[in-house]
């Protein structure tokens, strides 16, 4: 009987660690867009997320909030997806002083907060040009991604959709746009996110993705994530 009762149990303990092995090695990405919020592309983009069911991080501008785009952002946020840092004026840095780099960030993350009751974590630089005193300055982990040159009109949807589903893996963090205009990136959305799901991933935030990872992002270390794992 105790021998049986050892079984039972060591049996439960496998099989709790092999539920918890297979969930710390799910497949996961978090897809992002770049250079909003606006009233057209990214309630576009929101309504094919809320129609798949997933959630994404939006980085947004400074520049582009506004009273209307106050409530895409709410929308967003309601949608459980998260807002973070892409500067006020979308300038590159390199040449700004860590004065005129604080007023950047700062800006942006203030309104963030006002709007959504979360300070930003996470920034990612303008053309993801970056520099030392950007690293310094900014107390944000830095965000970069995996690109397909969406922001170029010449780059087709079936294109942009072909290269993701090419060369994602685990732990990715995709870099996509909602600037104005941008409905190829929309368009490729409708590929890329079903046929993700058949390959087995998970869609989450950038927050979400490093947590399930078992990854604590580092700020102010000159790393900028590509992947959770980059460190």
């Amino acid at each position: 009987m105790l021998m049986k009762k050892f079984f039972l149990i060591a049996a439960t303990i496998m099989s709790f660690m092999a539920s918890a092995f297979a969930a710390d090695n799910a497949k996961m990405v978090a897809l992002t867009f770049d250079d909003g919020p606006n009233t057209t592309t990214t309630i576009e983009i929101l309504d094919v997320l809320k129609e798949n069911d997933i959630v994404a991080t939006f980085f947004l501008c400074g520049k582009e909030i506004n009273t209307s785009t106050r409530e895409v952002m709410k929308r967003a946020v309601e949608q459980g997806c998260e807002l973070e840092n892409h500067s006020r004026s979308h300038s590159r840095m390199g040449d700004m002083t860590a004065d005129k780099i604080r007023m950047e960030v700062n800006f942006t993350s203030h309104i963030i907060k006002q709007v959504s009751g979360r300070s930003p974590q996470f920034f990612r630089a303008p053309y993801l040009n970056t520099d030392d005193l950007m690293y310094e300055t900014i107390g944000l982990t830095f965000i970069g991604g995996l690109t397909v040159n969406d922001w170029e009109e010449s780059v087709s949807a079936a294109d942009r959709s072909r290269e993701v589903l090419a060369r994602v893996k685990d732990g990715d963090i995709i870099l996509l746009h909602d600037f104005e205009g941008n409905d190829a990136t929309v368009e490729a959305l409708k590929t890329i996110i079903p046929e993700m799901k058949k390959q087995g991933y998970t869609f989450v935030t950038v927050s979400q993705l490093f947590k399930q990872k078992g990854v604590t992002p580092t700020a102010n270390a000159k790393i900028t994530y590509n992947n959770v794992y980059d460190k």
